[in-house]
């Protein structure tokens, strides 16, 4: 039971109708989870606006409604009139949950590209160093030896306090969290005292319809992060970094490979042998050593500098820093599967053709004898991402592995076709096989020497969606049966 006044101690509100006085059972914003004597918060989405329900909840045995706006209810039924919900059940969400947050010591990293890698670097760090350490992102949520599948980079404010309570149970003394410009600007991450606040980047991306406005409004979203933390970490190279810090209220360090880095890299070194694809630089500025990563391209030096940058801050060894460097990795984020000796697998997320190009790039500053892109679309989405991807893969791979991806309710090779409309702008030699399974074989039996393969799209998933049924298949497992189907150990 909680106390009426103590949850909203922290609005600015207005009681429309009822007492303050007294307690509620719990806190609500699902109308189908509504219970007797529950403080209920009327949300307003993009499809559904609770408000609408008001009646209902009521008749449900809501004791307070927290509203925005006019709502007829029984006059027993108390009514706080707030101007935004979304941040008043943020707000509220923290205090029903008794302030974790300011327990925990929280990092929120936002960006438009490596904030799930940098996210399990910092983690590996951290753990490496003795701590114990949660993580919310676009993958997963980790608590202790518990891992919950993610819906939403950034879950609902609700469900992020309620994981800060369960860390703390589990005796976790960091989170580290992906914190994205939709959950910025729809305020689950209002109120949280971050302890440090990373830049990664930002390029267009989330603007259209129910996301973002402009490019604009995107940097400005990601900006409010560094208006809630005490220590802000950006990357200084990027083009929009005055942009996204515009208005910031926190102590700054820079990273990057610009002079004017507070940590700096340079003499970096692409490192590709047999099996093996990493980078090498020397860090200089408030930390000084050479690193060394297993992650290939020059994105993973900044990544990389970043959790360094984060690391400082908890006094970690050098020592302690680079053993867990070395051991990072983020399921699907260019994950290297070993098959062969001979040529180099990997697996990356890559499902649009920007992140697809910037893959592609990465890889072929390594050389490799040829380049193998395997992909597919998924379905009921835009076709103009089916045209993109083909063409990028068309004009960047030496062979592309066109197959299925989450046809979704479309029928694969209706997909597999409007891909082929952009590889027919390119000269590029490609191969069709609806199977992901078989495309995946037809890749690893017939890999030469040098090869660089890349299974893009799927990443960390572990499904497949045809006919709005997910079907168990994970490209980790795919590979193992291949390899055990074609005869090699």
């Amino acid at each position: 039971m909680k106390q009426i006044k103590e949850l909203i101690q922290s609005l600015d509100y207005e009681l429309l109708q009822g007492s303050l006085e007294g307690e509620i059972s719990e806190l609500v914003y699902d109308t189908r989870k509504v219970s007797k004597d529950a403080m209920f918060v009327c949300i307003v989405g993009t499809a559904f606006d609770s408000h609408e329900k008001a009646a209902e909840v009521a008749a449900a045995g809501a004791k307070v409604l927290i509203v925005s706006k006019e709502v007829e209810v029984p006059e027993e039924v108390t009514v706080v009139k707030v101007a935004d919900t979304r941040y008043a059940l943020s707000l509220i969400s923290a205090a029903y949950f008794d302030y974790p947050a300011n327990t925990l010591k929280v990092i929120g990293i936002t960006g438009t590209k490596g904030k799930t890698t940098t996210t399990f670097m910092i983690k590996s760090i951290l753990e490496n160093a003795g701590y114990k350490v949660g993580l919310i992102g676009t993958i997963e949520t980790i608590i202790g030896e518990k891992h919950i599948p993610a819906n939403n980079t950034t879950p609902e404010s609700y469900i992020v306090q309620e994981y800060f309570a369960e860390m703390l149970k589990a005796g976790c003394q960091v989170c580290v969290m992906e914190v994205s410009s939709q959950g910025l600007m729809m305020h689950r991450t209002a109120g949280i005292p971050f302890e440090l606040g990373i830049f990664t980047n930002l390029a267009p991306d989330h603007i259209g319809p129910n996301e973002h406005a402009s490019f604009e409004e995107y940097a400005q979203c990601k900006g409010m992060l560094f208006k809630q933390c005490k220590v802000g970490i950006a990357n200084v190279d990027d083009e929009n970094f005055g942009m996204v810090m515009k208005g910031h209220t926190c102590k700054l360090e820079t990273i990057g490979f610009s002079e004017k880095a507070d940590l700096k890299a340079s003499n970096v070194n692409l490192v590709g042998r047999p099996g093996y694809l990493g980078v090498t630089y020397d860090l200089t500025g408030l930390l000084n050593f050479p690193v060394e990563i297993d992650i290939p391209g020059k994105f993973s030096v900044y990544n990389s500098i970043v959790a360094i940058a984060v690391c400082r801050h908890f006094d970690i060894a050098k020592e302690n820093i680079l053993e867990a460097l070395k051991a990072a990795k983020a399921k699907g984020r260019i994950e290297q599967v070993k098959v062969s000796d001979d040529f180099m697998l990997l697996i990356d997320y890559a499902h649009n053709a920007m992140s697809l190009e910037s893959l592609l790039s990465t890889l072929k500053e390594y050389h490799p004898k040829r380049l193998v892109c395997l992909f597919g679309c998924g379905g009921n989405r835009s076709k103009l991402r089916r045209y993109e991807m083909g063409e990028v893969s068309g004009k960047m791979a030496d062979l592309t592995i066109v197959t299925s991806d989450n046809p979704r309710f479309e029928e694969p090779q209706e997909i597999i076709d409007d891909i082929k409309i952009g590889l027919a702008k390119t000269d590029g030699e490609y191969v069709e096989i609806i199977d992901r399974k078989e495309a995946i074989k037809y890749a690893i039996a017939n890999g030469r020497p040098g090869d660089v393969i890349v299974l893009a799209g799927k990443g960390h998933e572990d499904y497949q969606e045809i006919k709005g049924v997910k079907y168990p298949m994970d490209e980790r497992v795919l590979i193992k049966e291949v390899l055990e189907e074609l005869g090699w150990k």
